[in-house]
């Protein structure tokens, strides 16, 4: 997992390769798609949408850890083994990407582009756009670098450490499903149902991990802790409050809050509430503690490793 973040820091996922053979991401988003296509059918009743949701989830899951496997197995038991391995992990870890996305928001609104901001942001997040001003621009950025470092970096990297390539193309299928079928809408409220829960279970331990990670390095890290234990279980999703509160009373702003989606208004709670908006200059901070995040992560792996 040490190769695999050491590999994506350097390279992320240069565009000619993604243009030549695509990503695995892109791969599993086919095989999901054909299943939600065949297999969720609009005229089933929901116990038998989400039976099939089940079936779908269980089988796409089980493909890529087989994949994985027998990927692992084939490789030799030595230092090359292990450099191999991390090379294939590799793509699964998205650490330069979240990086560079959140990134380009913060350089057009630091330069006072708006318009190049919002656009910059619709990249990540699914708010209208239009609706946001610097607050709520730097804000979607925010959560945005907060909750992808859970379940873009720290979580594949997690189940990785544990069981090698099953598991990281094990979670990579689970966080894939999620994303596209996981969703309380009316074609995949029974079909995505497993998708989520399961979803929700792999990435218990990777999102509070994340939380503790941003605590650790925040400048006023007894504020960071005392929102991050207070305010987590606020928020919407059963993990992502962890890394949003940390990283909230890490910057000493407050995150979440009412949103825009589709030209209607999403209430959700404050996360951090009294404190003030965030700007432009605290996405800056927040990848500062991203980043030392990551670099902490990735020597805590390397002790590990030896030990």
């Amino acid at each position: 997992m040490v190769v695999a973040m050491a590999v994506d820091a350097l390279l992320g996922w240069p565009s000619p390769l993604f243009a030549r053979i695509g990503h695995p991401v892109t791969w599993l988003g086919r095989l999901i798609a054909a299943i939600d296509i065949g297999w969720n059918r609009e005229l089933a009743p929901p116990a038998l949408r989400r039976a099939a949701g089940v079936a779908g989830a269980l089988l796409v899951i089980a493909l890529a850890v087989a994949f994985g496997w027998l990927l692992q197995f084939l490789l030799p038991s030595s230092w090359i083994g292990i450099a191999l391995a991390g090379v294939l992990a590799w793509p699964l870890v998205a650490l330069r990407s979240l990086h560079d996305h959140v990134a380009a928001v913060a350089k057009p609104l630091l330069a006072g582009d708006i318009d190049g901001a919002r656009e910059a942001v619709s990249r990540i997040v699914g708010r209208d756009p239009a609706a946001l001003d610097e607050a709520g621009i730097a804000r979607a950025a925010i959560e945005s670098l907060a909750e992808n470092a859970s379940d873009g970096i720290v979580a594949p990297v997690f189940w990785g450490a544990l069981f090698g390539l099953p598991g990281i193309f094990g979670y990579k299928a689970i966080n894939t499903l999620d994303s596209m079928i996981g969703h309380r809408s009316e074609r995949h409220e029974a079909f995505g149902w497993a998708a989520a829960r399961i979803d929700d279970v792999a990435n218990f331990i990777p999102a509070r991990l994340t939380g503790f990670l941003f605590v650790l390095l925040a400048p006023q890290r007894s504020q960071a802790l005392s929102c991050m234990t207070r305010d987590a279980r606020r928020h919407r999703s059963p993990n992502a409050g962890w890394p949003e509160a940390a990283m909230a009373g890490a910057l000493g702003v407050r995150l979440s809050g009412p949103r825009i989606y589709h030209g209607s208004v999403t209430k959700e709670p404050w996360l951090n509430e009294g404190a003030r908006d965030p700007l432009a200059a605290d996405i800056v901070e927040a990848l500062a503690i991203y980043r030392r995040g990551m670099l902490l992560l990735a020597g805590l792996l390397a002790i590990l490793a030896f030990a």
